[in-house]
């Protein structure tokens, strides 16, 4: 079985806002500080840029073979300089490739860089860099078995169905049963023809979803499966975040 991971790394990261421009890996490539945009894949986590922990996991499972990060045009080369060291071990290669303006874009444009002989293919959010080999290797499975996997967690919160403005003024309409809802994360993984589809079809209707699963929801007689993620599996996207992040992090270097 052939694994491809890919990693939309191109976002300008806009609720980062206001993020210390001395914690972010090559700077000269940054916004400036008080322009309330920073880029999260690039913010430095105790001394490496969240980006680099998040493909030090993906090298270290035994079921990936390439990774194909999407970056900004103008990003590709230093950052294939500064993730080649880190993929030397790959049982294939790695690959950094345009991405778009969009998350849909940057996938669908790596989706292109694949290899033909490529059995399965993984998207990861680049900024989730806590995902457990455990999981990685659970959902490949299923999909390897079923065709169409993601990783999920059963909200522990109560949840509302509101009307009206949903930064203030909302009004409870209904309380929805958690018995029947997960909250999505990544890794989702799928055999390429049907991401393939997934993404044609978006195309022609102009659809865009909020995450791969999203897309391939829409095909007929394909059913996802979701595999048990962990809370620990965040996504870093607020400066908030940094703080949980670097407790996650010390953790883990206590194992």
């Amino acid at each position: 079985m052939k694994l491809a991971v890919i990693l939309p790394a191109a976002g300008l990261g806009t609720r980062m806002l206001k993020a210390a421009p001395q914690k972010a890996a090559a700077p000269k490539t940054l916004p400036a500080e008080g322009s309330g945009v920073s880029r999260k894949q690039f913010m430095l986590l105790e001394g490496a840029p969240i980006l680099v922990h998040t493909v030090r996991k993906f090298v270290a499972s035994p079921v990936v073979h390439d990774i194909v990060v999407a970056v900004r045009e103008e990003d590709i080369d230093w950052v294939h300089e500064m993730l080649e060291p880190e993929t030397r071990s790959l049982f294939g290669s790695l690959k950094v490739v345009a991405g778009g303006n969009s998350r849909q874009e940057s996938v669908e444009n790596a989706l292109k860089a694949l290899d033909t002989d490529t059995d399965l293919v993984a998207v990861h959010d680049a900024v989730r860099p806590f995902i457990e080999l455990d999981t990685i290797r659970k959902v490949v499975e299923e999909a390897h078995s079923t065709g169409a996997a993601i990783v999920g967690i059963v909200p522990v919160d109560t949840v509302k169905q509101v009307s009206g403005a949903q930064a203030g003024g909302a009004k409870v309409r209904s309380t929805i049963s958690r018995e029947r809802l997960v909250l999505a994360q990544t890794p989702q993984v799928f055999r390429p023809e049907i991401l393939r589809r997934a993404y044609d079809l978006a195309r022609v209707d102009n659809f865009v979803g909020t995450d791969e699963s999203s897309l391939v929801e829409r095909l007929d007689q394909v059913e996802i499966s979701v595999v048990l993620g962990s809370e620990r599996n965040i996504k870093i996207t607020r400066p908030g975040d940094m703080d949980l992040a670097r407790l996650f992090f010390e953790q883990e270097g206590r194992k």
